[in-house]
């Protein structure tokens, strides 16, 4: 049968909603999944992960010195900007003008800034990539990460903190491993991923995708675009938020948490309160809310 309800019921085994942190198209469209990594490059990081402690959080720390790195150039509209990470976060912003600025801050425990470069390259289609480093043997491309052999210092104990000013009508994409995300100001298409990390990403264009492991998602968003959106995470509570008039089928999942929606939604066949597939308005591009521990949450701008 089909139907409307404005509000989804709990899940019979709610949990404790997590806290929120504050939270190519050179020649093709980007693969849209998350930041790729080859097996050496995640064994490099388990190690490191178990000699430090990692920064997951989105929120910028206190300045430790002078920039480690800096960028400023201009990237046409409608293009391409790649920022990529492996350990620590990434903070986007609005920039004041026409022109894209990325720094980027070293930070040391052990070991010494040299173990990190950061490298910038143009693409076709004047896109712009730019990386941060760990090993000799390891590359980066709009893709992700490859590396040859597993050639990690274990003696060292660096991350990155990104800042980046994002002008208006440039596309995103920005991804970590052991940091958090955090994008605000964007005016266009946006896709952040990371593993060890919360996202929270706003954009008054869009569309945006989301995908981590250890962390909450929050998004926000205009412009749904025309393909599949993605939010995933493991541990942790999804909240998108939708234009009032928004037209698109849902599929939203939860094990253990609850699923609800701001909006009526018009449900086919038999109801699981764990996994709801729906309508919102006359129906359009299909977005997937999926966590296991956590909340799922649609909400109306």
């Amino acid at each position: 049968m089909t139907f409307r309800m404005p509000l989804l019921a709990h899940s019979h085994q709610p949990s404790r909603r997590s806290a929120r942190q504050p939270s190519h198209q050179p020649s093709h469209q980007p693969s849209h999944q998350p930041v790729r990594l080859s097996s050496a490059v995640v064994g490099a990081l388990l190690v490191l992960s178990a000699t430090t402690t990692l920064a997951i959080d989105a929120r910028p720390a206190h300045a430790q010195g002078t920039r480690d790195f800096a960028w400023e150039g201009s990237i046409p509209r409608g293009r391409w900007l790649y920022v990529r990470n492996l350990n620590g976060a990434v903070r986007v912003e609005r920039a004041s003008g026409a022109k894209a600025e990325v720094t980027a801050e070293k930070r040391v425990k052990r070991g010494s800034a040299d173990d990190v470069r950061i490298e910038v390259k143009t693409l076709a289609n004047d896109d712009i990539l730019i990386c941060a480093i760990w090993t000799e043997n390891t590359t980066c491309d709009e893709e992700g990460y490859r590396t040859r052999g597993n050639s990690w210092n274990r003696r060292s104990e660096v991350s990155v903190e990104f800042t980046v000013r994002l002008p208006d009508g440039v596309k995103l994409v920005s991804s970590s491993v052991n940091g958090g995300i955090q994008i605000e100001g964007a005016t266009s298409e946006v896709e952040a991923s990371t593993v060890n990390g919360s996202i929270t990403a706003s954009s008054t264009g869009g569309p945006v995708r989301a995908s981590t492991v250890n962390g909450g998602i929050e998004v926000r968003m205009r412009e749904l675009g025309s393909g599949e959106l993605e939010f995933e995470t493991v541990n942790g509570s999804i909240e998108v938020e939708l234009p009032a008039d928004v037209n698109a089928e849902l599929d939203m999942r939860t094990v253990n948490g609850r699923v609800s929606s701001d909006f009526p939604l018009t449900i086919s066949g038999r109801i699981n309160p764990r996994h709801i597939r729906a309508t919102l308005g006359t129906g359009g591009p299909r977005l997937k809310l999926s966590t296991i521990n956590g909340s799922v949450e649609i909400r109306k701008r």
